[in-house]
């Protein structure tokens, strides 16, 4: 597969019984590279390698804060191959992409397999990848350093960010922490319900 805009490539292949564990297509990519960055944070893939721990598919997938194990909707045997500038998660199950809402924990899925993913990711990426708001951070002067993702203050769920949304670049485990919390904690509010968000310093 060739690929454009790559921004940042993943360390040597370090972690063999991972790699045998994937499917295929997904296996076969990361022998050629192994994981990178597209867009200047726009996509992350992560790479089969121990460290750093922020690109590596083992720690998203195996370990202490793996996906599945913060959203219930997220199961055991999906493969949490990479995720956007916000930190949603794109997954691998039963050979087909889905995307992870991360701060609802919802799950759907994209109807397309990883070759057709990457060709609509090339065809249109801004609106494929909901790009907007990493544009809007690079107008406003931020960049996006590999291992960190954009934080948005109100949270895009919530009807007051069609005002506006404050964007910061901040650690992914951060980020990915602040997620799993708030998609737990909307988990049982009904739909149309009044949060009340409190800034702790």
């Amino acid at each position: 597969m060739q690929l454009e805009h790559v921004t940042f490539t993943g360390p040597p292949l370090d972690d063999g019984d991972l790699l045998a564990r994937l499917p295929a297509n997904l296996a076969g990519l990361l022998r050629q590279i192994n994981g990178f960055i597209l867009f200047h944070g726009g996509l992350h893939i992560r790479g089969v390698c121990r460290e750093p721990a922020w690109h590596s598919l083992r720690d998203a997938w195996d370990g202490e804060a793996a996906f599945w194990r913060l959203y219930p909707e997220v199961n055991e045997t999906d493969v949490p191959f990479g995720e956007d500038c916000m930190g949603d998660q794109f997954l691998l199950r039963d050979g087909m992409t889905h995307k992870l809402a991360a701060e609802t924990g919802e799950v759907e899925s994209l109807g397309v397999g990883l070759r057709e993913f990457f060709e609509a990711v090339a065809a249109d990426p801004v609106e494929f990848l909901s790009l907007h708001p990493l544009l809007q951070h690079q107008q406003d002067g931020g960049q996006l350093e590999p291992g960190q993702l954009l934080a948005a203050y109100p949270p895009f769920c919530t009807t007051e960010s069609a005002d506006g949304v404050s964007l910061a670049a901040v650690s992914a485990a951060e980020r990915r922490r602040f997620l799993a919390d708030l998609a737990a904690q909307l988990r049982d509010v009904p739909d149309g319900s009044q949060i009340v968000f409190r800034v702790v310093d």
